[in-house]
């Protein structure tokens, strides 16, 4: 089980997302998107900023968020859903590492997979 502070920051991310993608879906640029979502929150951008990087959220400002983007209360809380929703820029690592493979023969392959389990053992990737 997660930390309740990691969850929340999850959680509350995961709006941010929500409201990113309804805001561009609209039509409306991207630049100024978090201003519009502190203020959505009733905080202060220098909050949105600290919460999306460490600052903790407790109890009251997570029932203040959920109230705000119209979530039940509870809902910053709950840990199953950060594992259903779907992350864009993962998609895009996906579908681009599928290409990748797709596109090489065996000697890429067998790069791309010691590339791959270099970084995931902490290591730099052999050129």
């Amino acid at each position: 089980m997660l930390p309740l502070t990691v969850l929340r920051r999850r959680n509350a991310l995961l709006l941010h997302r929500r409201f990113l993608e309804q805001a561009i879906a609209a039509g409306l640029p991207a630049k100024g998107l978090d201003q519009a979502f502190a203020k959505k929150l009733e905080i202060s951008p220098s909050m949105w900023s600290q919460i999306k990087s460490s600052r903790p959220i407790g109890d009251i400002l997570a029932r203040q968020i959920e109230r705000h983007c119209d979530v039940d209360a509870g809902w910053l809380d709950r840990e199953d859903l950060v594992a259903d929703a779907p992350d864009p820029a993962e998609e895009r690592f996906i579908a681009a590492a599928r290409q990748a493979w797709r596109g090489a023969n065996a000697k890429g392959k067998r790069e791309l997979s010691r590339a791959l389990r270099a970084i995931t053992l902490g290591q730099a990737p052999l050129p």
